[in-house]
This record gives structure tokens, C-alpha cells and sequence, in this order.
């Protein structure tokens, strides 16, 4: 079973780390049998980082997410969040959590929506007006509060989606793919919000999608995962500049970089348990 977080003082390089994954492994029980989702993740993922997870579908990208986010318990091995258990960081509402649909209430204007999450915690109305205007700011929504859903365009409800995940002021934000229904066109526009967005901010991302050109442009490391069980099989360091204009995909660099992730998914389709 999953262990307890470690109760040493940190040190200086335990203080830069927010999720520290050993050993992990989560196995599912299902009617036709155990489900082996993830083998052996070893991962630590340091403040301030972006960290994409790619990997073929099916291959526990997700599920290592929701592991993070104490939405599954692993059976095996250690994650930590922040020097906490997973599920203390959750109650200590360390994360926000971007979900693939933007899940939006459609009775709710916007800034309820965004509001939600502040409701719940129970803060006072006037500092969850301050929270609303300044993430609805961060992900250029002002002046759309008012609206509901279904008067925003997809790309315009997945914004306020993430406005909502970081209303709340976490350091630590999980995004599951929350760009994949999206036309090319939309979705290259919210790849530069978003690098925007985490340069203001210094949040840590961790990020899971299937494009290895959004992983490549976006992240600072890229975790390549194997066909279930999920395992990493590389983790690609990025040594693109933090300014990053849509036309560096067409860079040499960049496409070396493209390179080694599509061998790295090839080498993990070929991988024998």
C-alpha cells in the first residue's frame, strides 16, 4: 500500500520538490481480473516546472494524474506532494485539477462557476470577488463574467475552466488534456495563453496529453510512458528558451526534440513485461 509522506526536515533539495513518485505501482481489480495501470514510476517533478506526460492511450497517463491528485490510491510504492501524503495535499486543497471537458455548470454565469471552489471553502464574498477578477484576468476572460457556458466558444469555456482550477491559489496545477477537443487553431492559441499563464504565475504544471508538438512546446521535461503497464521509459529534458513564439516547432531543436519523444514512444510500444 501507499506509505505516508516522509516526516524528515527537508532539505534544500526536498524544499524544490512537489510530487516525488517511488516505486509506484497501482493495479486495478476487475470483474475479469486485476488491471496492472501503473509498474515501477519512479518521478520527482521540481517547483515551477512544466511536465507533459505522452504516452500511447491506455497507458496511465491519466490515472498517474489522479494518483497525484488522491483521486486513486496506489497499491504500491510512495507519492508525495509538497513533503505531504497525496491525500493531505488534496485536503489542503494543494492542486488545481483541469479536467479534459471544461464541466462547466450552465445555470452559472462564469464568475459563479469560477466561484464554486471558493464557496466551498467558505472564504467571504468580498476576497472571492478578488480571486474571480484576477483569474478571469490571468486567462484574458474579463469582461465575460456575466455570460454563461453556452455563450462562450469551446476554447472560452476550457480558459474559464482553468480560471476555476486556479482560483483557489494552488502552486501546484494538473491539466489532463484539457486542449484535445479543440480545433489546431484554437488550440495553438491556448498552448501560447497557457505558456503565458505559467510565466506569470510560476505554477508547477503537470500536463498529460497525446500531441508530441504540444508536449515539446510547452514543457520544461517530457515524460514518455510505455503501453500499460504504465511505466517511464524517458524523460526528456527541454532546451528550448522559456520564450517560446509558435514558430520555434519549425526549429531544428525543436525537432530533435520531437525526434527523441516519438523514439521514445516507439521503443515503449516495443517494451516486453
Amino acid at each position: 500500500m501507499n506509505q505516508p509522506a516522509s516526516t524528515k526536515p527537508a532539505t534544500a533539495e526536498t524544499a524544490r520538490q512537489v510530487v516525488s513518485a517511488k516505486n509506484l505501482g497501482l493495479t486495478f481489480q476487475t470483474n475479469d481480473g486485476p488491471v496492472q495501470a501503473l509498474s515501477n514510476v519512479d518521478l520527482t517533478i521540481g517547483k515551477g516546472e512544466f511536465v507533459s506526460f505522452i504516452g500511447p492511450s491506455g497507458c496511465g497517463k491519466t490515472t498517474l494524474l489522479r494518483v497525484i491528485a488522491d483521486l486513486e490510491k496506489p497499491t504500491s510504492g510512495s507519492i508525495s506532494i509538497n513533503g505531504m501524503s497525496a491525500e493531505q495535499a488534496r485536503e489542503a486543497r494543494a492542486y488545481g485539477y483541469v479536467f479534459q471537458a471544461a464541466a462547466l455548470f450552465p445555470w452559472r454565469t462564469i464568475e459563479r462557476n469560477v466561484a464554486l471552489p471558493l464557496e466551498v471553502m467558505g472564504l467571504p464574498r468580498a476576497e472571492q470577488a478578488q480571486r474571480i477578477a484576477r483569474t478571469l484576468d490571468l486567462v484574458n476572460l474579463k469582461g465575460f463574467e456575466k455570460k454563461y457556458p453556452w455563450q462562450l466558444s469551446g476554447g472560452m469555456q476550457q480558459r474559464a475552466s482553468i480560471a476555476r482550477a486556479l482560483a483557489f491559489d494552488a502552486d501546484l496545477l494538473l491539466m489532463d488534456e484539457p486542449f484535445g477537443a479543440l480545433d489546431e487553431i484554437v488550440r495553438d492559441h491556448l498552448n501560447e495563453q497557457l505558456l503565458d499563464l505559467w510565466g506569470r504565475t510560476s505554477k508547477t504544471i503537470c500536463f498529460v496529453t497525446h500531441s508530441i508538438p504540444e508536449a515539446v512546446y510547452l514543457s520544461t521535461r517530457i515524460v514518455v510512458m510505455s503501453p500499460r503497464p504504465g511505466r517511464v521509459t524517458d524523460v526528456i529534458e527541454s532546451t528550448l528558451p522559456r520564450e517560446r513564439p509558435l514558430d520555434i516547432r519549425e526549429t531544428p531543436e525543436f525537432l530533435a526534440i520531437a525526434a527523441r519523444v516519438r523514439d521514445g514512444l516507439r521503443a515503449g510500444h516495443s517494451y516486453e513485461d
